[in-house]
């Protein structure tokens, strides 16, 4: 914290630290199902692994988790992801939605689109595509993840957390994932306030998760949108590597938020697996 003053005339602050500090994020983020119960964590394994011990024991939906530094920061399957200190956001929330099980991707889909819109709330030169089903990407280039984690019973959701890591201000990243991954500060040549994108995130989550529970034309609206706002999700020969893995067009989504991809051997329907540019 940069503190100017002297004793006979008092202090002032300077400057305050961008960190993701609930004090500061609170009037941010009032009205929100996120507003009152943040936690922040200088360091911890992952943010994820946090909100669903939390939620297995009770925790009100709507509770934040938030991380200067992940030291076992995860992605899909059995990737991690890197997330170096008070450079990115690190953020999970958890959820209790009154939805069965299949639909549950619908919230990886909607969440994909609350980024999109925190990021060009912030700055509207930036514009995101979305790789189906979770990955915000910035020239082709990586610089978001989201990882949604569900506990549920064979016909309704217990809980779901919505992981999302976004390189915020990373200057670098290791040599094997140069090709890959960016960050907002890589992309438009300037420092992002973390505070200020991570209270629009969080706000933009409100918006569209309310809106699936309350309307009931929200579920078409975040497959319109996102198709919308992917160049993958239609026309895109991609290569699904599955087990076996197989190369299509894609065709984009039906109806539960799965991709559909035209292969020569008629519609295939992505239900898991990583999509590829071929």
């Amino acid at each position: 914290m940069d503190i100017a003053g002297h004793p006979a005339t008092g202090y002032r602050l300077k400057s305050v630290p961008d960190l993701l500090l609930p004090d500061m994020l609170a009037p941010l983020i009032m009205r929100t199902l996120f507003s009152k119960n943040v936690h922040h964590y200088y360091k911890i394994g992952s943010t994820n692994g946090a909100a669903m011990e939390a939620a297995a024991g009770g925790a009100p939906e709507g509770t934040v988790f938030l991380a200067e530094q992940q030291t076992a920061g995860r992605g899909r399957g059995a990737n991690s992801w890197v997330s170096p200190q008070s450079t990115g956001i690190y953020c999970s929330v958890i959820l209790r939605p009154a939805l069965p099980p299949s639909d549950v991707l619908i919230l990886s889909l909607a969440a994909g689109l609350a980024v999109r819109a925190a990021v060009q709330h912030v700055d509207a030169r930036v514009n995101p595509d979305l790789k189906w089903p979770n990955d915000p990407l910035i020239d082709g280039r990586k610089f978001c993840g989201i990882l949604t984690e569900m506990n549920a019973e064979a016909t309704r959701v217990r809980y779901v957390v919505v992981g999302i890591g976004i390189n915020v201000n990373q200057e670098s990243f290791p040599a094997e994932l140069r090709e890959t991954a960016t960050s907002l500060r890589l992309a438009t040549g300037r420092e992002w306030s973390r505070i200020e994108l991570c209270a629009t995130l969080l706000k933009s989550l409100d918006r569209e998760y309310r809106a699936l529970l309350e309307k009931p034309e929200a579920h078409a609206s975040v497959l319109q949108r996102f198709q919308e706002h992917s160049s993958w999700a239609q026309g895109r020969p991609v290569r699904v590597e599955e087990n076996p893995g197989f190369e299509g067009i894609t065709e984009g989504l039906d109806e539960r938020g799965f991709l559909l991809v035209r292969t020569p051997h008629g519609l295939r329907t992505v239900l898991s697996g990583t999509v590829r540019a071929k």
